[in-house]
């Protein structure tokens, strides 16, 4: 079983040459996971993608020439970004003007794992979710916080969307790795060799030397797999590939899935005479009770930033102390100009970009003065209103404010005219659990499109 794995999330530039490489070499699938919570919780809260719809559609295009030249399914596993049914239903919108354009009927299986609150609590009730660290046990107050909830599919569902002949397989909020390890499974490969093949390709071109190309092909049979870059200049080495499992994983040699862990404590890897594939053996599938983790997002209270940059030498020679001192006016003028009854709980921040804004962590006596300093703003309130207001207050401040208090007011650079930008919401992932199931289809809604009459 040979299956293209051509990026590492749709959207973020698939190769034409890759993909017919993949398919000069007998490809059987085609398999891209297409989101993340990397980049926040807005994506999910939203149902905004953080790629562009040229860019998904772009990838999207090439994928579908090649499943209408070779006649090979398509897979893409957490759509649009977050996987909730807006992602997905955003994502179904690109295909059917695709598939309108190329003048092709793929049957299509759209795959829905968003979460009903009612459900979630109705499961919560019966004991069957659970969180994981940091956070604690669930209620219903955190649950009605959420603006979408998603369950995270495992491969079930892709298998059983292969099975009923789906072309094409558009699916929701799903673990990475499944995406990738379903046509495998379905097919008959080994678990444990599919479900380390599917971790080691999550992310295309990553377990290569070269991680600036796009993606990888993954062949799978009795006893292992092989792993090879689309790109014939690159290599896919055994330190390239081993080291994949410490991606996003606490631990390089178990990794849990919905319905068991990988465990790669055994697992070989081995170059072989071509220079630039890693074939991988010994790894296992460790069957466990099935579980689904969930996700759910929502907006609280709202933000609005400002920024200066700062070269003033009088600043930079005690940013530390600087921070403090500002900070501590910036509350002040803040809470002199707008009354306690209307402020509520608010905050204001200053990360001092060049120093600590990172980390917010003691900067240790004795490091250099930075040549500037990049000063961001945020003030965080309830309403929007109020964290305008909040930024209003304090603009005079923020630009103006003396290192040393008896020599002349200097002026910071401001980046923008108005200085104050709304933020909007600032959005929380609000689940961080898992669900028990009895039956991997349970919370998952499979929707059919195209196809033969």
């Amino acid at each position: 079983m040979k299956i293209i794995v051509p990026c590492g999330s749709l959207g973020a530039g698939v190769k034409q040459d890759e993909v017919d490489y993949g398919l000069a070499q007998g490809a059987q699938a085609i398999a891209s996971d297409a989101g993340s919570t990397d980049s926040g919780a807005a994506y999910l809260a939203t149902g905004k993608s953080k790629n562009s719809r040229s860019a998904v559609k772009h990838d999207l295009t090439i994928l579908m020439k090649a499943h209408a030249k070779a006649g090979i399914p398509v897979i893409i596993g957490t759509s649009g970004q977050a996987g909730g049914d807006i992602n997905l239903d955003w994502t179904r919108d690109i295909l059917l003007e695709i598939v309108a354009e190329l003048g092709i009927n793929p049957k299509i299986a759209l795959l829905y794992s968003e979460q009903e609150k009612d459900l979630i609590k109705a499961l919560n009730a019966e004991g069957r979710i659970r969180p994981l660290p940091p956070l604690g046990p669930l209620d219903d107050a955190t649950v009605d916080e959420c603006d979408h909830i998603v369950a995270l599919m495992g491969v079930e569902p892709y298998i059983a969307a292969l099975e009923a002949g789906a072309d094409v397989i558009l699916g929701g909020r799903s673990t990475d790795t499944a995406v990738l390890a379903s046509f495998a499974i379905w097919k008959g490969a080994p678990w444990g060799a599919a479900w380390h093949a599917g971790k080691i390709g999550e992310c295309g071109g990553q377990c290569a030397v070269n991680r600036l190309t796009a993606g990888v092909l993954l062949s799978l049979d009795a006893d292992g797999f092989e792993v090879q870059p689309l790109a014939l200049d690159n290599q896919c080495t055994p330190l390239s590939v081993s080291t994949h499992m410490l991606y996003e994983n606490t631990d390089p040699y178990r990794l849990t899935e919905p319905g068991g862990v990988l465990e790669v404590s055994g697992a070989r890897y081995a170059l072989l005479e071509d220079g630039r594939t890693t074939r991988v053996t010994g790894s296992v599938w460790e069957e466990h009770p099935y579980t689904m983790k969930l996700e759910g997002a929502g907006g609280g209270m709202f933000q609005t930033i400002m920024l200066v940059g700062i070269q003033d030498p009088d600043v930079l020679r005690d940013v530390s102390g600087f921070h403090d001192r500002f900070l501590a006016a910036l509350y002040a003028r803040t809470r002199q100009s707008i009354p306690a009854e209307e402020l509520g709980d608010f905050h204001i921040s200053l990360r001092m970009y060049g120093w600590n804004a990172v980390d917010g962590a003691a900067v240790p006596a004795g490091t250099p003065a930075p040549r500037e300093l990049g000063v961001l703003f945020v003030s965080t309130a309830r309403t929007q209103e109020l964290a305008n207001a909040i930024a209003h207050s304090c603009n005079p401040y923020f630009f103006h404010y003396p290192a040393v208090m008896d020599k002349e007011l200097p002026s910071y650079g401001f980046a923008f005219s108005p200085a104050d930008v709304p933020r909007g919401p600032v959005y929380e992932f609000k689940l961080n659990h898992v669900v028990a199931l009895d039956d991997p289809m349970a919370l998952v809604r499979t929707v059919w499109l195209g196809g033969q009459a």
